[in-house]
């Protein structure tokens, strides 16, 4: 660049180099001053920008993530204070490089650790060292102890799931463990053997366990092996929900029904342990017997009858006359064909006054 041959014109050209700025506009700049106290950028302002940040998790955030000399971008707030400096914001730089940080984490299976900061009907509110809240499932947990007793505490995890457009992480802490160690921890348990437990935590589609280890401790200091409780493994009994059937805390005995390796996890049943008094109660209803219940359910496979002391009867849909018309609540006469043991239930066929033309 040719020099300047006057005052004016050397005004001119630094007049000229000088930028001008628009509130909301997303500049590049480079970190010039890194403090507590004091964070500026040089933004290509007359003077330099400063930093505003007033929460104290995102202020820790720049401090820890950014040094003097940095490329970044920041978003102006003030074009130019009453001090002369512009005032920036760096979080939306940081943010990005959270949700970009999120994503290798998950892409590369990288462990981090988490804080249980609260708990909800499905599961934990946790946040990591680095200020970012995310959601761990109670399904995605391998509980030890009381879900209560997890508050506060900190949970070796993996991020399962990024949705940066939903601004939602989810974590998993059995996924952070091992194959191995898992084979370890569950490696003297075996299908049909009977476990002590105690109720860990409650939902409405089961209960999770934690299980005795019967040599009183885990290998690599990992917690007991957790055991979950289907719904329809809690009672012979038809249930709408898990979540009263047993309280936390509970000291139960189950039965291992088999070790899902994918969830690691051993799935155990309480009904198990005694007998299915469906086969004693259905002895009552011997092939020709005529019945009259109530329908309790009307589906595309037939209708399903109330028969009592929890029994179902179902009509199949092949079995129900074309000109038949029938409603939920209707009581009708039915006729046993078929004890279902496996499905536990009584088929019955219709009992008609009139066998209608093709009717099998």
């Amino acid at each position: 660049m040719a020099k300047a041959t006057s005052m004016a014109e050397l005004m001119a050209r630094t007049s000229s180099s000088i930028k001008s700025f628009k509130k909301g506009e997303e500049v590049e700049g480079t970190i010039t001053k890194l403090t507590k106290s004091e964070i500026l950028v040089d933004i290509g302002a007359k003077t330099e920008a400063l930093v505003l940040e007033k929460d104290k998790t995102n202020l820790k955030n720049i401090i820890s993530s950014l040094k003097v000399g940095d490329k970044v971008f920041v978003t102006v707030l003030n074009p130019e204070s009453d001090q002369g400096n512009p005032v920036v914001s760096l979080r939306r730089f940081i943010e990005k490089r959270q949700w970009e940080a999120l994503e290798k984490l998950k892409n590369d299976k990288t462990p981090v650790d988490v804080i249980a900061q609260g708990s909800t009907k499905g599961g934990f509110l946790v946040t990591t060292e680095a200020g970012i809240s995310g959601f761990l499932p109670i399904s995605q947990t391998n509980l030890s102890e009381s879900t209560q007793n997890i508050i506060g505490k900190k949970i070796k995890a993996l991020v399962i799931d990024v949705n940066r457009t939903s601004q939602k992480v989810i974590f998993s802490q059995k996924a952070a463990i091992g194959d191995e160690d898992f084979d370890n921890a569950v490696g003297m348990f075996k299908n049909g053997q009977i476990v002590d437990a105690k109720v860990a935590g409650t939902t409405s589609f089961g209960i999770f366990v934690s299980i005795k280890n019967t040599e009183g401790h885990q290998p690599g200091g990992l917690p007991g092996p957790e055991g979950f409780i289907h719904l329809s493994e809690l009672s012979w009994d038809r249930l709408e929900s898990a979540e009263n059937f047993l309280k936390v805390g509970e000291e139960i005995k189950a039965q291992v029904v088999d070790i899902d390796k994918k969830a690691k996890r051993i799935n155990l049943s309480i009904k198990r342990l005694t007998q299915d008094p469906f086969g004693k109660t259905a002895s009552k209803f011997a092939a020709d017997t005529k019945v009259a219940a109530s329908i309790k359910q009307i589906g595309s496979i037939g209708i399903v009858l109330d028969l009592g002391e929890g029994i179902d009867g179902i009509i199949k849909k092949e079995k129900i006359p074309p000109t038949a018309s029938y409603s939920v609540g209707d009581r009708i006469e039915a006729t046993v064909s078929e004890v279902d043991l496996k499905r536990r239930r009584i088929v019955l066929t219709p009992v008609l006054k009139d066998k209608p033309i093709g009717y099998r």
